[in-house]
């Protein structure tokens, strides 16, 4: 199993907040992006700038934000850990506020083995 690419925790979060943005809207933008995340517009493009260097986001001369193929990668696993993680939280008896707080901060730190481990030990339970 291949290692995930160092990203920090805040590159993470930019990245599964363009992925649900573009589900939802034909196009993303750092504006889109600001208001959802409820941050400066300054804080956003600076991030923006981080993750094109990386090459995890492309950006249009129009402004519209995409994720590449490894920045996909990395938000849809952080997506999916957040939705699999706070939906266990909560049938386990966590409030839905407290749960999606708790899963925001457990998908970010846990290697996918675990992740993977707990998955399945869950399902097949």
């Amino acid at each position: 199993m291949s290692a995930r690419p160092k990203i920090n925790e805040s590159s993470e979060d930019y990245l599964e907040t363009i992925l649900i943005l573009s589900e939802k809207n034909p196009v993303v933008r750092s504006v889109d992006i600001a208001e959802e995340m409820n941050f400066k517009k300054s804080s956003v493009s600076v991030a923006m700038k981080h993750l094109r260097e990386r090459e995890m986001i492309t950006v249009t001369k129009e402004g519209f934000i995409y994720l590449t193929d490894e920045g996909k990668k990395i938000a849809e696993m952080i997506y999916e850990r957040h939705l699999f993680l706070s939906e266990w939280l909560m049938k386990l008896g966590v409030s839905r506020e407290t749960a999606l707080e708790d899963a925001c901060r457990m998908e970010h730190c846990m290697s996918q083995e675990s992740f993977l481990a707990m998955k399945k030990f869950i399902e097949e339970a």
